[in-house]
């Protein structure tokens, strides 16, 4: 047969198939952390159909008692060392703040559309760097504060429908929230900054505080919804349980010792993106042209500060492998579960 000078360049299934394996391989770790952020962003959704037929209160119980079981056996399967009474203290501290997020979270979405709820939660990114500065005595670039004026007239955007109106007290519950959240995650880091704590036993007792006290919240609730829920609503719940929760905390946790911290927020930021998404598509939500202006302002806001906020929190840390010594986690092996929060990211959400 002749030889043909294009014949080299034939694309051949098994080639393309190469191709797109080597692909997925190379960008596997920002695969995963964008499949985090979509789990995240359709989880505001799911909260928002359960809402609907149950209380609030019901509703994260069985999602923390689906979540608390999983991840003792994830923790037995690992076999991690022993909780430490600090260990203890430290996690029911934070599951008691989690708590009060959630609540607050839910509450909000029971009272607001999901593409609100999931565009509002996300100026915990413009709120954290506030309260970590507070906190820690940091001075913060000017950027940030920008960023957050820009984001916050998003919000005045988002609610005002097709007319400037007061926002309705479910996108006011979110905004608490995201406030708390900040509080909740500038705890995480202040207390456990150092202390070398196990991030798998810090979760599981989170997440056992945050069962047990919804449950006590309303037992009666969770009890007639464990007999009566159809496989619709089990399905919602165990959505958000082990998909939102365990499944987005293993990947999270793993994901970080692959890449830096900052690159890992940034990825994990596009939540509020496939909030809106999905809420637009999936749960056929709509919004008014100021709405999208303002979805479109809090996008931006949030993405100008993360961006700021890493840039500064790196410049503030000697680089090494190209990640910043205050995000690098901890490595305990590859595929493992690392074994210290000590030098762990600031998270942007929690199970």
């Amino acid at each position: 047969m002749p030889f043909s000078p294009g014949i080299s360049a034939i694309k051949t299934p098994g080639g393309q198939q190469r191709r797109v394996a080597s692909l997925f391989a190379d960008r596997k770790v920002d695969l995963l952390l964008l499949l985090v952020a979509i789990l995240w962003g359709s989880s505001y959704l799911a909260a928002k159909n359960l809402t609907g037929t149950v209380g609030v209160s019901v509703i994260l119980s069985l999602r923390f008692l689906i979540t608390s079981l999983a991840l003792s056996m994830i923790w037995l399967i690992w076999q991690r060392r022993r909780t430490t009474r600090r260990e203890l203290i430290v996690g029911v501290v934070l599951g008691l703040t989690q708590a009060a997020v959630l609540i607050l979270e839910t509450h909000g979405i029971a009272g607001t559309s999901a593409t609100n709820a999931g565009l509002i939660i996300s100026l915990v990114i413009v709120f954290t760097p506030v309260t970590e500065s507070i906190a820690f005595r940091v001075k913060l670039p000017r950027t940030v504060f920008v960023a957050g004026i820009v984001a916050v007239t998003g919000v005045c955007l988002l609610v005002s429908g097709n007319g400037f109106v007061a926002p309705g007290p479910g996108d006011m519950l979110m905004l608490a929230a995201a406030a708390v959240r900040s509080i909740h995650v500038t705890a995480v880091s202040a207390l456990t900054r150092g202390g070398g704590y196990s991030a798998l036993n810090l979760t599981v007792v989170q997440s056992a505080v945050c069962a047990v006290l919804y449950t006590l919240a309303d037992y009666r609730g969770v009890l007639r919804a464990v007999q009566g829920f159809d496989l619709h609503e089990w399905g919602g719940v165990l959505y958000l349980g082990l998909a939102c929760s365990v499944f987005a905390f293993l990947v999270q946790t793993w994901a970080i010792q692959q890449t830096s911290g900052s690159r890992a927020s940034l990825l994990m930021g596009t939540e509020p993106i496939w909030a809106v998404l999905i809420g637009i598509t999936i749960g056929q939500e709509t919004l008014a042209v100021l709405g999208f202006i303002g979805a479109a302002l809090i996008i931006i806001g949030t993405y100008i500060g993360l961006r700021a906020e890493a840039r500064h929190r790196s410049s503030r840390h000697p680089v090494s492998g190209g990640i910043p010594e205050a995000a690098a986690p901890q490595a305990s092996g590859s595929g493992a579960l690392p074994d210290t929060l000590s030098a762990q990211p600031r998270p942007l959400r929690d199970p």
